[in-house]
């Protein structure tokens, strides 16, 4: 098997488990479960899942502590399932290293989604061109290829799409995109994003008003979505 279809749940409710189990089962994945945070840390270090999918209510542990203590070592997907859905708790929680954040009750299928975006970046990662259809990316010549003719962007505008396309799937909070594209300085200067989100949108969105790629997250920030 090969290690991007392990995922290990980590969840107390035996009902959420046993429905992963299935749905992911029959999706191709290998499913490793754990009850507690002591068991997660365990199945985390001995089978190298490539998502682990981690719910924030834990017995024996806040979820917020596990995710940061399951990121000083693992570098993989960690997609966060929890009742809890404040924006505060969902930005508390991406800024903390999570890649991404659903709230219960959840679809399944839209879960599947976005393990496979997960999946994908890892797949990205090793790559030279990102390849998402009509959209093509090309690291190593820093060329963007929309319906087979090249666009250009500007500096600005390309770090802020490829940091995006690069993170597939995953949500980014106002404030990581905007301290990785423009510096620490600006980390609280949200209007610089969304202007420049907008010229972004004009020059890759067949409709910017109805975005395909570049899709907002109300109060949190943004995703980019491949598919």
């Amino acid at each position: 098997m090969n290690q991007l279809d392990k995922i290990l749940i980590i969840d107390d409710e035996v009902q959420i488990r046993r429905l992963l189990e299935i749905t992911l089962s029959a999706s191709g994945y290998k499913v490793y479960e754990a009850s507690t945070a002591k068991e997660g840390y365990v199945l985390a270090a001995s089978v190298s899942p490539s998502v682990i999918i981690l719910d924030l209510g834990l017995p024996d542990a806040d979820g917020l502590d596990v995710l940061l203590k399951l990121r000083e070592w693992y570098t993989r997907t960690i997609i966060i399932l929890s009742v809890r859905n404040s924006e505060d708790d969902i930005v508390q929680a991406l800024d903390s290293g999570a890649n991404d954040y659903l709230t219960k009750p959840f679809r399944t299928g839209e879960l599947v989604a976005r393990i496979r975006a997960a999946n994908r970046k890892n797949k990205n990662d090793q790559e030279v061109v990102l390849d998402f259809g009509n959209l093509k990316i090309d690291l190593s010549r820093h060329l963007i290829i929309l319906n087979d003719e090249i666009i250009k962007l500007t500096t600005t505008e390309y770090s802020l799409l490829t940091l995006l396309a690069k993170n597939e799937g995953r949500v980014l909070t106002h404030a990581f995109i905007l301290k990785e594209v423009w510096g620490h300085h600006y980390a609280d200067q949200p209007q610089y994003l969304r202007v420049f989100v907008a010229q972004l949108r004009k020059k890759i969105e067949e409709d910017p008003a109805k975005p395909r790629y570049l899709i907002t997250e109300s109060g949190i920030g943004y995703r980019f979505r491949g598919e």
